[in-house]
């Protein structure tokens, strides 16, 4: 890892930053900006980015957290759709298996539900096709007794059979952190709470921009011959900005999702059900607990805090009681939630549910290149369509030709175990030797899932900080995921480290409600936070926790 994508050493990025002219500036640090950063980068483009939150803070870790194949776009006609994201996660999955694992999802029909047998069957055949999925994951169709057999908690009444497919679980945050890593790694340079402000022009085409520090206050210049808005949610705003903002618009839409625990909602498998109003929802386990979302409202509010409000929580929960009845779930189980924000393109006279999920980009009179809507699934894709355009635009202007895409068997950081094949030896040898640093079996594991190839780097920092962990009441486990973040992955405030770089408010709030005070102890030792800062960034925990708890009227 080239030095310089560390929470201490963002001030040497900005420097650098200050001083390059770029052939690539992006503004927007999601899937989407981390995507175009790597392909853009190892193509032998100079690449900029700057996001102004923290790295996927927005609609980036706010997903279902699947690399799905789009199975529901099909009831919509979708079929383009289906075979192109169908065909890219098998892509993602391969070049970050330690981010991205195959589940096998459970779809129950019901008389007088949305899928019928005949309906799923052919549905699922025509999804394994289109997607090419691998024959060992595809479709089976189940009866009722085998169908119980899988998930016992389902409602039994009504129930005909149902279909057994397989989708890729990922954690959103940590494969756009994991591809930001690999990018820095290719030579771009990103750089975190860092807001473009306004564009700089040059003949009356845009040429970088006017940017803050939102940590230091200090503003200053990123000069890049394209400029790219892959800023999702604000992505108009952006357009707004460049006085670009004709034709197509964005629609926003928010889904939500609750977390409980299994020892409340002992879920065993994935499943995929529709609700009464025809909406589809994921139940699905994970790290000892179950989530289920989504919803899919049209949202016109402040697009960087997106809330649970008590009709979302209402929703998901009615729909949990209706599948799950046996299973007893009650509004005081709920642990924790999350709310997050599509951008997707308007379509006049279409529901939240049905506005299509394609990716669309423009390029404004003045050259500002906009990528909106899109999957997650299908990031690479995205980013190489954009990053084309981009390099036949540069070699117009000066000449230079760049390579072609380089991302499609490019293993992101973290990801170099020898593909999907080669995985789970990788990860045994990776327990094997974590229990020589002093892990457990157990925490090896966890760790070697999370950060595959990366896991010797955090042995490494453990047995360097063995002895701060009992100063600071700090596992060993989270005391090295913590100083690992900081160092490598710019880690600047402790809501970085426990929403984004370790999903722990939402799969461990107890953790964050338990360690906080001493984590912000750690960094405010690290970075020399004044009291009021170790006052402020407590309040900012203390506030996700509260909001990650929904409550009713």
């Amino acid at each position: 890892m080239k030095a310089g994508f560390a929470g201490i050493s963002r001030q040497e990025m900005i420097h650098r930053m200050e001083k390059n002219t770029y052939d690539l500036l992006i503004i927007g640090g999601g899937i989407t900006g981390a995507g175009i950063a790597l392909d853009a980068s190892s193509r032998g483009m100079k690449v900029a980015l700057v996001e102004m939150q923290d790295y996927a803070a927005g609609t980036s870790s706010r997903s279902t957290k699947l690399v799905h194949g789009g199975l529901r776009y099909l009831k919509q006609f979708q079929v383009d759709v289906v075979a192109e994201v169908g065909k890219e996660r098998a892509i993602v999955y391969e070049n970050g298996p330690h981010v991205t694992t195959p589940e096998w999802m459970l779809l129950p029909f019901y008389k007088g539900g949305t899928y019928g047998k005949f309906m799923t069957g052919v549905g699922l055949r025509v999804y394994d096709f289109l997607a090419g999925v691998k024959k060992n994951e595809r479709r089976v169709m189940l009866n009722k007794e085998q169908t119980l057999q899988k998930e016992p908690l389902l409602n039994d009444q009504d129930l005909s059979g149902g279909g057994y497919y397989v989708e890729y679980r990922t954690d959103d945050a940590r494969l756009t952190i994991e591809v930001m890593k690999e990018a820095v790694k290719q030579g771009a340079h990103a750089v975190n709470y860092v807001k473009a402000n306004q564009f700089l022009y040059e003949n009356q085409q845009v040429k970088g921009a006017l940017v803050r520090d939102l940590i230091s206050g200090k503003e200053f210049t990123v000069r890049a011959a394209k400029v790219v808005n892959a800023a999702g949610p604000w992505v108009d705003e952006l357009r707004e900005l460049d006085h670009s903002k004709k034709g197509k618009v964005l629609q926003h839409t928010k889904g939500v999702h609750l977390v409980i625990d299994q020892s409340r909602f002992p879920l065993r498998q994935a499943v995929y059900f529709d609700t009464p109003d025809g909406r589809m929802l994921f139940a699905i386990p994970r790290e000892g607990k179950a989530y289920v979302g989504t919803t899919d409202t049209v949202y016109e509010e402040d697009l960087a805090h997106p809330q649970v409000e008590p009709e979302d929580l209402d929703y998901v929960m009615k729909a949990i009681q209706l599948m799950f009845p046996s299973a007893g779930v009650t509004y005081d189980d709920v642990e924790s939630s999350w709310a997050g924000i599509r951008p997707l393109i308007y379509e006049e006279g279409k529901s939240a549910s049905e506005i299509s999920r394609k990716d669309e980009i423009w390029q404004s009179e003045t050259g500002l290149i906009t990528i909106a809507g899109g999957k997650l699934t299908g990031y690479r894709k995205m980013a190489e369509t954009v990053v084309d355009l981009a390099a036949k635009l540069l070699s117009e202007t000066s000449g230079h030709v760049f390579r072609s895409c380089q991302t499609k068997q490019m293993p992101i950081s973290g990801g170099h175990v020898g593909g999907s094949g080669g995985y789970r030896a990788f990860v045994e040898q990776l327990i094997n030797e974590g229990q020589q640093y002093g892990f457990t079996q157990e925490e090896a594991s966890s760790l070697a899932a999370m950060y595959g190839s990366n896991t010797e780097r955090l042995y490494q920092i453990a047995e360097r900080l063995e002895q701060d962990g009992q100063e600071y009441d700090l596992p060993a486990p989270l005391l090295t995921q913590l100083q690992y973040a900081m160092e490598e992955e710019m880690a600047v405030t402790p809501a970085d480290f426990f929403v984004r770089r370790t999903g722990s408010l939402f799969f461990r709030i107890q953790q964050v409600e338990q360690y906080k005070s001493a984590v912000i102890a750690y960094m405010s030792e690290a970075n020399a936070w004044t009291d009021m800062e170790q006052d402020m960034y407590n309040q900012e925990l203390e506030q996700l926790i509260r909001e990650a708890k929904p409550q009713r009227v």
